[in-house]
């Protein structure tokens, strides 16, 4: 939908983020004046009276108006300001499919990017539970779509998957934690990729990366031992690990072992990802480091697909190094696919996933090709003299006919969707999401998704991430993305860890601070050094070194050409608990109220 003029009247930055999502998701856009449009005023009203939030919505096409008009109340049960915030979106929703007849989005109004935490919120409150413990999957899936307007299948796909976590996620306790590592090189730059990864420089680069990556790791190897944590998992992951080469992988996978490995690891897994960067010396430094997890990630079998997104590996390459992992490891292997890349349509998607599963994996991902701001895609399709046209990008229907069909395909040979999580600017508006063979779960991909439990980040773009159950709020404290600045600016990063873990917990065991060298004043030299008169000092230039960057939570920016800010009536932002200082002392029950950032609603 196309329109010349728009205005929302509220300038609160969550009623814009939010009325951004849902006109996103139903592809609204604005044009210019000289332009066709479908309206040309389009302008949104929100007001909030009497326990009711009631949205209006004025459309103008040459001189004729219509107005529309939906309501609906607030639940005196929930937090006011989410409540509020959920029906400013569902009343949107209601008037775009009911009054202007646009065809309804898969997930309706949920935008977060963990869906599944409001799963785990009721059945944590005992909503859907039965006396007896028994989880009512349909209670469950009904109040999603009345309460989200999600289509039927998801519904159900978004409880499904909650139910199966269940088992891992109640293993945890407040000392079990798991470990990621960020290796930020790829030997080369994908046409999608926004991650923040680096082409593998020269080794005096990486030697000067592995040095800094040394520091890190001890010094969370410290807090480990200081707070008397025990390991679950480890994720080394990237960026691709084994895009490095083999004496700094070597090096690299010694001193992670050496760190974090112990008897408490129930799995450790390495993002392996190209298969042009597997080598058998690789292999053999893997199982040496009793890893039990491992990735082939083709994107596609299709090799023409291969060539146009960058990715200079072979399909034949593909074969002969997933079959040299299953000969050589006892261990998981995990294939990663995308739906809807430049130039595939449903019978390309169909012949991967068949190829794929010929070959047995035990976990295959499914993700939805995201346009993300920072991929070349991105930068390209921007570009005046390109198109989407010029990339034969499938439709939104045409990837949700591919997810379809890869469901289907993988449910056949049963495998089972375990974790999902969502993403801006997803094709299909779908999700990415992993099948797996019965019993083959990720522990790792379970526990970074539901935020339950606290994963220490260690490494280039690490996070971590620590679940304040007192105050229902996750602590959070992230390393740069940025290479340069995160080689630079190490130790302020150790030290924001360090403070996010002090707040929630308490030490088991008191751990002294390194000491410095100090030089005797005898040995200092008290020989006069000779002084020169100040007019003949040169003048150094100071060098700015700029701040080190320290990501706060990504929040999705919406343009502002589409979304202007014309305040008309503030609506009241959402209720946030005041933080206060809490410490674990003792192991409780895991993570009861954990609040469930980054969700819809």
């Amino acid at each position: 939908m196309r329109i010349k003029n728009f205005k929302l009247n509220s300038d609160d930055q969550v009623i814009t983020k939010i009325t951004g999502e849902v006109l996103r998701a139903f592809h609204v856009e604005t044009v210019d004046a000289d332009s066709d449009a479908d309206f040309d005023r389009f302008e949104i009203e929100n007001t909030v009276k009497g326990g009711k939030v009631t949205t209006r919505l004025i459309i103008e096409k040459a001189g004729v108006r219509r107005r529309f008009r939906v309501e609906d109340k607030i639940r005196a049960e929930e937090k006011r300001g989410a409540e509020i915030h959920r029906l400013v979106k569902k009343n949107l929703y209601e008037i775009l499919t009911g009054d202007l007849k646009l065809a309804g989005v898969p997930y309706g109004i949920m935008h977060g990017v963990r869906p599944t935490k409001i799963v785990h919120r009721w059945i944590r409150a005992g909503y859907g539970v039965t006396k007896h413990g028994v989880i009512d999957r349909e209670k469950i899936s009904s109040r999603l779509r009345e309460d989200y307007l999600t289509s039927r299948e998801k519904s159900w796909l978004l409880t499904e998957v909650a139910v199966r976590q269940l088992p891992i996620l109640n293993t945890s306790d407040e000392k079990l934690i798991g470990v990621y590592v960020g290796i930020p090189f790829c030997v080369t730059r994908c046409l999608y990729c926004s991650f923040p990864s680096n082409v593998l420089p020269d080794d005096e680069k990486v030697a000067e990366f592995m040095a800094v990556l040394t520091k890190d790791l001890n010094a969370a190897a410290l807090e480990i031992r200081r707070y008397g944590f025990k390991v679950q998992s480890i994720y080394v992951g990237g960026g691709t690990p084994t895009a490095l080469p083999e004496r700094f992988f070597a090096e690299m996978m010694d001193k992670v072992t050496a760190a974090f490995y112990t008897d408490s690891v129930e799995e450790f897994t390495v993002e392996c990802g190209r298969p042009d960067t597997i080598t058998n010396e690789k292999i053999a430094v893997m199982k040496n480091c009793h890893v039990t997890r491992v990735s082939v990630n083709p994107q596609t079998m299709n090799q023409q697909t291969l060539d146009r997104i960058g990715r200079r590996h072979s399909i034949e390459q593909v074969l002969e190094t997933f079959n040299e992992l299953r000969i050589e490891g006892d261990w998981k292997i995990n294939m990663d696919l995308i739906l809807g890349l430049p130039g595939e349509n449903l019978d390309d998607v169909k012949d991967t996933v068949k190829k794929v599963l010929a070959l047995e994996p035990d976990d295959v991902t499914l993700h939805a090709l995201a346009i993300k701001r920072g991929s070349a895609l991105q930068t390209q399709l921007a570009d005046e003299v390109s198109s989407l046209e010029d990339f034969e990008l499938p439709s939104d229907e045409e990837v949700r006919r591919m997810s379809d069909a890869a469901e289907t395909l993988l449910r056949a040979k049963n495998y089972v969707p375990y974790y999902l999580y969502r993403q801006g600017y997803i094709s299909g508006q779908i999700e990415n999401i992993g099948y797996c063979r019965r019993g083959a779960e990720g522990i790792y991909n379970i526990q970074i998704m539901e935020e339950r439990q606290t994963i220490l980040g260690v490494g280039a773009a690490a996070s971590t991430k620590v679940p304040d159950n007192e105050n229902m709020q996750m602590q959070s404290a992230f390393h740069a993305k940025d290479l340069a600045t995160y080689l630079r600016e190490i130790d302020k990063y150790i030290d924001n860890r360090a403070k996010v873990l002090a707040e929630i917990y308490t030490p088991v065991v008191e751990i002294p601070a390194e000491p410095v060298e100090e030089i005797p004043a005898a040995e200092v030299p008290a020989e006069p050094v000779e002084e020169i008169p100040a007019a003949e000092v040169p003048a150094e230039p100071v060098e700015e070194t700029p701040a080190a960057e320290v990501p706060a939570e990504p929040v999705e920016e919406i343009p502002a050409a589409e979304i202007p800010a014309e305040p008309v009536e503030e609506i009241p932002a959402a209720e946030k608990p005041k933080p206060k200082k809490s410490k674990k002392n003792a192991v409780k029950e895991p993570n009861k109220n954990v609040r469930d950032e980054g969700t819809a609603g």
